[in-house]
């Protein structure tokens, strides 16, 4: 039988009161009115939906608050290393999702491996075990060499629990005023709190003061700033290997070899930000092993969730029993489905020998990019680590953003008058070129305006 209320909501207009009309007609039968009903909801469904604000940059500015310079297009989805707007436009992606995606778009064991979880489990929570949790742990730890791990959603969380158990490591050493934590220069770790108070640029931090007590700031490279600055106060100096939203710039192995003679002087924990160089993007899984960083936590995201939110801090034997129950936790971390999306991603990178395969084409970039540099004059320096490239100009890199875009190339600007490349890890040495090529275009059109 239909209930008083739908017959009540079938009644209640022209277009209801027919379909009310042919359910009578096949006495109430269950299954018509459910089919019928159900028809009725997608027809207002698809009403309102063609009501809906277009996307478009007007849209975009009464919906949302304005924190974000959106590149004025509307991407609907992605193949390879391309993004594909509203209106067919093709994209060569030469950021992957500001390094996230390093497995490009539709890579069907990665797509395959979300659809499969999402039909079994998508939450739980951590109150349970489940298993795509442990295969993922178990392989960030093979990788690493180290021995615990912590699953959380982002970059920026990941920094807050480790800033969180470095000092509550620090709390067992006995002195109580071990609470100092301190990073380098120029460099970036996220935007809460603790995470923005280990970031040294002031735009990210101008205006939200009082940040986290306790923080420091070590030139970057300065072996005698490092001398000056660490203490017996400190519980942790935290680095990145290669600066990313720094302008792609990477820590000297005597800086590390000073700092790691440092940490058996004062007892400190040094803890690597993996966030952006990680995951084989440098052609190394992680860049610390590129100098032998040895540090006691080190903190993953971006791609590790095959642009899925997951994040992990993985931790030595030092660290290993910091956390006890319920002093820090999250809702979402490690989440079933981004976990078997990270071990797809990471299975990938294996078969792929995508880490080879992003040194060899980074390094076959490099070679083009001096080329470009021996012929134009905009471009000062360029610094390459695997598929992390940075190019320094000789004004705001945002121009060649915007230019390389009319192209159908994206790229991104960082540290003012830097362009950032960060590609798939798949990225073709073919498709490499149309970017260079581009950039070429982009350097020559420029100069000959000049001489106009």
């Amino acid at each position: 039988m239909v209930s008083g209320g739908l017959f009540a909501f079938l009644l209640s207009g022209k277009k209801h009161k027919k379909i009310f009309e042919r359910i009578t007609f096949h006495h109430y039968n269950q299954k018509v009115v459910t089919l019928l009903f159900g028809n009725t909801i997608l027809l207002r469904n698809k009403k309102n939906s063609m009501n809906s604000l277009p996307v478009t940059q007007e849209s975009e500015q009464k919906l949302f608050f304005h924190n974000y310079a959106r590149f004025p297009i509307a991407v609907t989805h992605g193949e390879g290393v391309w993004l594909i707007s509203d209106n067919g436009t093709r994209y060569l992606d030469m950021i992957a999702g500001i390094g996230v995606n390093a497995l490009g778009y539709g890579d069907k064991r990665l797509v395959q491996a979300i659809s499969t979880q999402a039909a079994k489990l998508i939450h739980a929570s951590n109150l349970f075990m489940m298993q795509p949790q442990f295969e993922l742990a178990e392989k960030l730890l093979t990788l690493s060499g180290l021995s615990k791990v912590f699953f959380a959603n982002s970059g920026t969380e990941a920094i807050e629990a480790a800033i969180k158990m470095a000092r509550k490591w620090a709390v067992r050493s006995g002195d109580e005023n071990k609470k100092e934590v301190l990073s380098l220069s120029n460099c970036f770790h996220g935007r809460t709190y603790g995470a923005m108070s280990l970031t040294a640029k002031a735009k990210y931090v101008d205006g939200f003061d009082p940040l986290l007590p306790g923080t420091g700031m070590i030139d970057f490279n300065d072996i005698a700033d490092l001398e000056n600055k660490v203490s017996a106060k400190t519980a942790a100096v935290f680095i990145e290997v290669i600066q990313g939203e720094g302008g792609i710039h990477r820590i000297s192995q005597p800086f590390i070899d000073r700092l790691k003679e440092l940490r058996l002087q004062y007892n400190f924990l040094i803890v690597a930000d993996e966030i952006q160089a990680g995951c084989g993007r440098t052609g190394k899984f992680f860049s610390y092993m590129h100098v032998d960083a040895d540090p006691d936590l080190v903190c993953l995201a971006k791609p590790l969730g095959g642009g899925l939110p997951l994040s992990a801090v993985i931790g030595n034997e030092k660290v290993a029993d910091v956390l006890s129950y319920g002093n820090h936790g999250t809702t979402f971390g490690g989440n079933p489905v981004a976990c078997a999306a990270g071990i797809a991603m990471i299975n990938a990178i294996e078969e792929d020998q995508l880490m080879q395969h992003a040194e060899e084409t980074g390094t076959s970039m490099n070679e083009e990019l001096q080329k470009l540099a021996a012929r134009h004059s905009q471009i000062l320096e360029i610094r390459q680590y695997g598929l992390m490239i940075g190019i320094t100009v000789n004004k705001e890199a945002k121009y060649y953003v915007e230019k390389a875009l009319q192209k159908h190339i994206v790229i991104n600007a960082t540290s003012q008058n830097v362009i950032r490349l960060l590609p798939p890890l798949n990225i073709t040495r073919e498709e490499t070129q149309k970017c260079i090529t581009a950039l070429d275009e982009i350097f020559t059109e420029e100069t000959a305006a000049k001489s106009c």
